[in-house]
């Protein structure tokens, strides 16, 4: 939902680095052409609570085991900690997970505040994107966000959307990460579907937009995605909370072009949001 510091702000809305996980396995290759086969593609989203499952127990192995559970090729995650405090053991939580689950992944800073000593490694919170296919590349966008980290914030562009292009078998697929404003007031959320919207434009190819966006399909500030996007798991249960949760606000949203083949969220409790995993068929085209 929230992060739960509140010390100030310094944010950085350039390309940040994509970290390769040492044991990473490569992708298949593949030709890319108009009438080849449409490819295979399992893609999740995961609210990681910063590694706290709803027992509020700080646990990363809990965290990866959740997600090696997924068996997917792709992961969006929200409230991942890099060296952020002690809630989370000052973990690089976006690089432990890679690690443990042989994969690549690209972080992307929501806030990038100054170390708790000095000489420490800068505090930071956001979203990453972990993928089993090569990387091609990366970049953290901006979107409005209204601060929970500065006194009386107002909305203003800020880093922490996502996107990485992964090169699946010949099929490079835009893969978006987002985390939406949670604020009862749907004014930011509707600036920041605006903002994400923009940004998939400047885009070709299949998309797939994932996070936790704090708002059920139906909410009325989410409508100016489905012009362009489809709910991948309208059917697939609540996600929130992760015990008898009473909401759908983890989406996997994709474009025309991809096919959904299946869909469902997953009944754990390593965070206080469940995954939602969906099977998909991308074409293989050229970018």
């Amino acid at each position: 939902m929230k992060p739960r510091s509140r010390r100030p702000v310094r944010t950085a809305a350039v390309l940040a680095a994509v970290l390769l996980a040492a044991t990473a396995p490569a992708a298949a290759a593949g030709v890319p052409g108009a009438h080849a086969p449409a490819v295979p593609l399992r893609v999740a989203t995961y609210n990681i609570h910063a590694g706290a499952g709803e027992d509020q127990v700080f646990d990363l192995d809990r965290t990866a085991a959740a997600l090696r559970d997924l068996r997917a090729d792709v992961i969006g995650l929200q409230e991942v900690d890099v060296h952020w405090g002690a809630r989370s053991d000052f973990a690089d939580e976006a690089r432990a997970l890679a690690e443990q689950l042989d994969m690549r992944v690209f972080f992307a800073p929501i806030y990038d505040l100054d170390p708790a000593v000095q000489g420490g490694e800068r505090r930071q919170f956001g979203v990453a994107v972990l993928s089993r296919h090569p990387v091609l590349a990366a970049e953290n966008h901006e979107i409005t966000r209204l601060s929970t980290q500065t006194p009386d914030p107002v909305p203003a562009p800020a880093p922490g959307f996502a996107e990485v292009v992964v090169d699946v078998r010949g099929a490079q697929v835009h893969v978006y990460t987002t985390h939406l404003d949670y604020r009862a007031d749907p004014s930011v959320r509707e600036a920041q579907v605006a903002d994400m919207l923009g940004v998939l434009a400047a885009d070709r190819g299949p998309k797939v937009l994932v996070g936790d966006f704090n708002a059920e399909a139906t909410a009325p500030e989410l409508a100016p995605l489905w012009e362009r996007l489809r709910d991948a798991a309208p059917d697939g249960g609540g996600t929130y909370p992760a015990i008898d949760p009473a909401k759908r606000i983890d989406l996997v949203t994709v474009s025309p072009d991809i096919r959904v083949t299946g869909a469902r969220t997953v009944a754990t409790e390593a965070s206080d949001h469940r995954p939602v995993v969906t099977d998909l068929k991308v074409p293989r085209r050229g970018h």
